[in-house]
Protein backbone atom coordinates (compact mmCIF):
# COMPACT_ATOMS: atom_id res chain seq x y z
CA UNK A 1 0.00 0.00 0.00
CA UNK A 2 1.05 3.66 0.00
CA UNK A 3 0.89 5.92 -3.08
CA UNK A 4 -0.92 3.39 -4.77
CA UNK A 5 -3.84 4.52 -2.69
CA UNK A 6 -3.93 7.64 -3.56
CA UNK A 7 -6.10 7.07 -6.30
CA UNK A 8 -9.06 5.54 -3.99
CA UNK A 9 -9.30 8.72 -2.20
CA UNK A 10 -13.07 10.11 -3.25
CA UNK A 11 -12.10 13.34 -4.55
CA UNK A 12 -15.92 14.16 -3.93
CA UNK A 13 -15.13 13.68 -0.17
CA UNK A 14 -11.67 15.19 0.05
CA UNK A 15 -12.49 18.73 -0.23
CA UNK A 16 -12.11 20.34 3.19
CA UNK A 17 -16.02 21.19 3.81
CA UNK A 18 -17.21 17.94 2.29
CA UNK A 19 -15.19 15.88 4.86
CA UNK A 20 -16.55 18.30 7.71
CA UNK A 21 -20.23 17.59 6.00
CA UNK A 22 -19.44 13.77 6.48
CA UNK A 23 -17.82 13.68 8.99
CA UNK A 24 -20.49 15.88 10.96
CA UNK A 25 -23.48 13.74 9.19
CA UNK A 26 -21.43 10.42 9.97
CA UNK A 27 -22.08 11.19 13.49
CA UNK A 28 -25.38 12.77 13.42
CA UNK A 29 -27.13 11.34 10.64
CA UNK A 30 -28.96 14.67 9.71
CA UNK A 31 -28.97 18.19 10.41
CA UNK A 32 -30.59 21.40 8.75
CA UNK A 33 -28.68 23.37 6.90
CA UNK A 34 -28.07 26.41 9.22
CA UNK A 35 -26.62 23.85 11.70
CA UNK A 36 -24.23 22.76 9.13
CA UNK A 37 -23.32 26.32 8.28
CA UNK A 38 -22.79 27.39 12.15
CA UNK A 39 -20.91 23.93 12.81
CA UNK A 40 -18.43 24.17 9.67
CA UNK A 41 -18.29 28.17 9.83
CA UNK A 42 -19.11 28.63 6.21
CA UNK A 43 -21.01 30.93 4.05
CA UNK A 44 -24.41 30.05 2.91
CA UNK A 45 -23.46 29.81 -0.91
CA UNK A 46 -20.13 27.78 0.02
CA UNK A 47 -22.10 25.21 1.68
CA UNK A 48 -24.66 25.18 -0.78
CA UNK A 49 -22.17 24.62 -3.47
CA UNK A 50 -21.00 21.64 -1.60
CA UNK A 51 -23.70 20.23 -0.50
CA UNK A 52 -25.01 20.26 -3.94
CA UNK A 53 -21.74 18.40 -5.03
CA UNK A 54 -22.37 15.67 -2.20
CA UNK A 55 -26.18 15.44 -3.69
CA UNK A 56 -24.97 14.98 -6.89
CA UNK A 57 -22.46 11.82 -5.52
CA UNK A 58 -25.71 10.23 -3.74
CA UNK A 59 -23.82 10.32 -0.68
CA UNK A 60 -26.55 13.01 0.85
CA UNK A 61 -30.03 13.45 0.82
CA UNK A 62 -31.39 17.12 0.81
CA UNK A 63 -35.26 17.67 2.09
CA UNK A 64 -36.48 21.17 1.63
CA UNK A 65 -39.95 22.25 3.81
CA UNK A 66 -41.37 25.00 5.95
CA UNK A 67 -41.32 25.17 9.68
CA UNK A 68 -43.33 28.60 10.42
CA UNK A 69 -43.64 29.64 7.51
CA UNK A 70 -40.17 29.60 6.82
CA UNK A 71 -37.82 27.20 5.02
CA UNK A 72 -36.11 24.41 6.62
CA UNK A 73 -33.36 22.47 4.21
CA UNK A 74 -32.90 18.45 6.13
CA UNK A 75 -29.30 16.77 5.20
CA UNK A 76 -29.09 13.15 5.94
CA UNK A 77 -26.06 11.11 4.93
CA UNK A 78 -27.43 8.53 2.18
CA UNK A 79 -26.42 4.37 2.60
CA UNK A 80 -24.14 5.07 -0.36
CA UNK A 81 -22.84 8.18 2.05
CA UNK A 82 -21.52 6.12 4.40
CA UNK A 83 -20.39 3.23 2.86
CA UNK A 84 -18.19 5.83 0.27
CA UNK A 85 -17.23 7.59 3.83
CA UNK A 86 -16.28 4.46 4.99
CA UNK A 87 -13.83 3.41 2.12
CA UNK A 88 -12.48 6.82 2.01
CA UNK A 89 -11.53 6.73 5.75
CA UNK A 90 -9.50 3.20 4.86
CA UNK A 91 -7.67 4.63 1.96
CA UNK A 92 -6.78 8.13 3.96
CA UNK A 93 -5.41 4.97 6.32
CA UNK A 94 -3.92 3.05 3.87
CA UNK A 95 -2.19 5.49 2.72
CA UNK A 96 -0.65 7.36 5.48
CA UNK A 97 0.06 3.60 6.84
CA UNK A 98 -2.27 2.38 9.05
CA UNK A 99 -2.69 -1.11 7.03
CA UNK A 100 -0.31 -3.32 5.28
Amino acid sequence: MGLADLGRIDEVIHGRLRLGIMVYLSDADSADFTELKTVLEATQGNLSVHLKKLEEAGYVAIAKSFVNNKPLTRVSITRQGRRAFAAYLEAIGALIGGKD
